[in-house]
């Protein structure tokens, strides 16, 4: 017998929410000197490997002038900020907690990190895509069909920050190159997770159950 095809049905986002507005205010009071902005949003727990995001920032600020915003909380949260002063990057280190304005928040960022050992979608790299933010994470569970490489952002092997700096560092120095892949990533949200498209297909396949 052929092999029955399965249907996945995609999680989505909210375009008319997800959207990036200007926020110079907000990338003045972060980065006054013109820094770019990396930005990772979790619950802090072990498999986020915040600490990643760190070690990533270490690099790329030998070569581009940059800040990280941390947005979140959880127990990985001291480790991270004793991690950030071992390796001398406390003050480019921003520790927000958790925020509301996140859309304005992954507006005002340059790229989005997520360099997670365990992630079965991704749904916070869909949300930053979404705000025209590329992103460089870690190729893990659903993160890839989230994020395109080389099209809406970079995957790489979980653990190898220096692959991952690297590919933060091509985006930051090509205005070009990050303008296309901002680009991409709002149209591939639009074109792959738009609310509009995918809740139909859950309420088709709600009916069908119901029918059966």
């Amino acid at each position: 017998n052929p092999e029955k095809k399965i249907n996945v049905i995609y999680n989505f986002i909210d375009l008319d929410e997800y959207k990036r507005n200007p926020c110079n205010k907000i990338r003045q009071s972060i980065a006054p000197n013109g820094e770019k902005i990396l930005i990772h949003v979790s619950n802090f727990r072990p498999v986020k490997r915040v600490q990643d995001t760190i070690r990533i920032l270490a690099e790329v600020i030998k070569t581009v002038p940059a800040k990280l915003l941390l947005v979140g909380d959880g127990p990985e949260r001291s480790d991270a900020e004793k991690l950030s002063r071992e390796l001398g990057v406390s003050e480019n280190v921003k520790f927000l907690g958790k925020q509301h304005a996140l859309v304005d928040l992954l507006s005002a960022a340059d790229i989005f990190l997520l360099p997670s050992q365990s992630e079965s979608f991704g749904l916070s790299a869909l949300e930053a895509m979404s705000c025209g933010t590329p992103v460089v994470a870690s190729n893990i569970g659903g993160i890839p069909e989230v994020v395109i490489h080389g099209e809406s952002g970079y995957v790489a092997e979980f653990g190898d920050v220096e692959r991952m700096a690297k590919y933060v560092i091509s985006l930051l120095i090509s205005e070009k190159k990050w303008a296309n892949f901002s680009a991409n990533s709002r149209r591939i949200a639009e074109e792959k997770f738009d609310c509009n498209i995918i809740i139909p297909k859950y309420e088709k396949l709600y009916s069908s159950l119901i029918e059966m």
